[in-house]
């Protein structure tokens, strides 16, 4: 399995690429990740070093891979943080490069809007042109539940909710829908849920609430997913492995008490999870 990972990227740390490629490097999966930032650590930290780069220097990295003959191989494209609507049409450019080759290649789309507490934190723009354009054009994605709640314009508070506002969301256009860090009215408050909808059904995995706050989970979350699902096409199996090697991963940070995520050190959690959780149907 080949994938095209286009996201944002850090030398010191674990999100974007930093995050995402390493997991599915270790189940196996042959990434050709092309950063759309390169920057020393991420942002949380209130400083760092580094440039953007443009929708122009994408497309360049992309020629020079199809240069190669490969992209014909290429069987899904995972994208996440979008700095400027620029990068995002090369992101979509790519994906329909991909799709040409090889039509049964997959998207997947993370749409990183914003998250409860901290509202929408991408440039303006960046939010519409996820809902009009690039979700439309995604067979996969996953959304956070504030992300959802703007993408579908529900506010989900309960788990009927939740489904109805990823039902809307299928509309859009992707058939599969994962939706992470969800809280309903049903969530017991020592725990966080998670929801996928494939095909007009709904699967649930809860787990333990972790007391941790760090970056880029959602990044490895995505790419387990995706990967998952690729090669199960089932929502539910892919969901049930994501969730278990993504809470291992942060368990084994929290009690390390990292600010950045074990991704090296806890790496036996992507093929080999500690703990399971029963994906069911709701």
């Amino acid at each position: 399995m080949n994938v095209l990972s286009i996201q944002s990227h850090v030398a010191y740390g674990h999100v974007g690429n930093a995050s995402a490629v390493f997991p599915m490097q270790r189940l196996g999966v042959e990434v050709w990740p092309i950063h759309t930032v390169q920057f020393s650590n991420h942002t949380g930290y209130g400083s760092w070093k580094g440039r953007v780069f443009d929708g122009p220097a994408i497309e360049e990295l992309l020629d020079g891979i199809a240069d190669r003959g490969v992209l014909e191989r290429c069987n899904g494209v995972l994208s996440g943080y979008m700095g400027s609507a620029d990068i995002g049409n090369a992101i979509l450019s790519a994906v329909a490069r991909v799709r040409s080759l090889n039509p049964d290649a997959l998207y997947c789309c993370d749409p990183v809007i914003g998250d409860v507490g901290r509202g929408v934190f991408v440039r303006p723009g960046i939010p519409e042109f996820m809902k009009d354009q690039a979700i439309p054009a995604a067979d996969i994605i996953t959304p956070n539940q504030f992300e959802l709640d703007y993408l579908s314009g529900i506010t989900t508070e309960t788990e009927a909710s939740v489904k109805e506002a990823i039902a809307a969301v299928h509309l859009l256009g992707p058939k599969v829908v994962l939706v992470t860090s969800v809280f309903t009215r049903e969530t017991p408050e020592d725990s966080v849920d998670l929801i996928a909808g494939e095909g007009g059904r709904f699967w649930r995995v809860r787990t333990p609430k972790l007391s941790l706050s760090v970056n880029g989970a959602g990044d490895a979350i995505a790419a387990l997913f995706f990967v998952h699902y690729a090669r199960s096409r089932s929502a539910d199996k892919a969901l049930a492995e994501a969730a278990a090697s993504v809470f291992g991963l942060l368990k084994r940070t929290e009690e390390a008490g990292s600010r950045e995520i074990l991704t090296i050190a806890a790496q036996d959690e992507f093929v080999s999870p500690t703990y399971r959780f029963p994906a069911e149907e709701v």
